[in-house]
């Protein structure tokens, strides 16, 4: 890699309009580098966003692999049923018994976004956290607005896949009543076990302990429904390689069937969804004159990333700390990854 290059592609984001911050760590070939710039440093504790659901899904794996649990299994029969009870009805059709742990886990359900999609009255939850209206999100509201904003196609159709906050609610459910403890619970273990010591989840921590996490219009707030998800989570760039190398190196999943998860579907560009996991991919025309390799892990909201690069044998975690606007992180991604040998 170019340390010069890349320090200086970091250093240029502090530029961008609204970014208080980034940072970002490649480690190749046992060398390890990080570039931070404004108020984010290597040492920094930030809000990782969806890179949350490599948690639940490592969570999840683990099951599996110990034969406890199966991703052919139907969620009616792990569930109580308040909690999936005509929660996919489609075309007057309902398929809440055909879900199962495999759907949720590669967002081939069919159920929405409590987030990102809209409520019947248009409303959608994203845009009243990026007006700085924080709210809570308990599993009982979770499931009524699944069934107002209703499913978007049959679980497991052909090449679908729609990426939805609900899927992932739902296993945290699952491994509740597979383990009798909450995520948090789970995850402090899950930390403790790779050295990931300062990983926390959000509700855990006070406010001066982490970099505020910022919109447009300023600081966000979202106290209320990291309390009542249990699964928000704060980390630094260190922690999180931790965890994206002990996902590729077989500490969740049998490292010889991990290609197995990599089930890519369409899910919005430039993103595929597997099992459990993502990948971003760049098309050639966003880069004519040198092929951007696929990323392999998750991001999040914010501009967070944590990514396996496997043609470049690297990884990649970082974030620019910005809700509404990530694509300014990937736009980045794409003038490392060209100073990337």
């Amino acid at each position: 890699m170019n340390p010069a290059k890349l320090d200086a592609i970091v250093r240029d984001l502090s530029k961008k309009k609204h970014v208080r911050g980034a940072v970002f760590q490649f480690e190749t070939n046992q060398q390890r580098n990080t570039f931070a710039t404004g108020n984010l440093r290597e040492d920094s504790r930030f809000y990782i966003a969806s890179i949350n659901k490599l948690v639940t899904a490592a969570l999840i794996l683990r099951l599996v692999r110990d034969g406890k649990l199966h991703f052919e299994d139907r969620i009616s029969r792990l569930l109580p049923e308040k909690h999936w009870k005509s929660i996919h009805v489609y075309k007057g059709h309902d398929y809440s018994d055909k879900l199962t742990v495999k759907h949720l886990l590669s967002h081939t359900s069919g159920l929405p976004c409590y987030i990102e999609d809209k409520m019947p009255d248009g409303s959608r939850a994203m845009d009243l956290f990026l007006q700085g209206k924080d709210h809570c999100w308990p599993m009982e509201k979770v499931v009524a607005a699944a069934k107002a904003i209703g499913s978007t196609f049959p679980p497991g159709a052909e090449g679908k896949a729609h990426y939805g906050e609900v899927n992932f609610r739902m296993l945290d459910e699952i491994l509740l009543e597979k383990t009798g403890k909450e995520i948090d619970q789970l995850g402090k273990v899950l930390f403790q076990e790779l050295g990931m010591e300062q990983t926390a989840f959000m509700h855990q921590l006070a406010p001066d302990e982490y970099v505020p996490i910022f919109g447009k219009k300023g600081i966000l707030k979202i106290d209320q429904y990291a309390a009542s998800t249990k699964h928000e989570i704060l980390s630094t760039v260190g922690d999180l390689m931790l965890l994206i190398k002990a996902y590729f190196e077989g500490a969740f999943y049998p490292k010889e069937r991990l290609e197995s998860l990599q089930d890519w579907k369409k899910i919005f560009f430039p993103f595929k969804y597997g099992v459990g996991i993502q990948q971003f991919y760049v098309p050639w025309f966003f880069s004519p004159f040198k092929k951007i390799p696929p990323l392999i892990g998750h991001c999040g909201s914010v501009g967070s990333v944590a990514f396996n690069i496997p043609e470049k044998k690297t990884y990649l975690t970082g974030t620019v700390n910005l809700a509404g606007n990530p694509q300014i992180a990937f736009q980045a991604l794409i003038k490392m990854l060209n100073n990337l040998s």
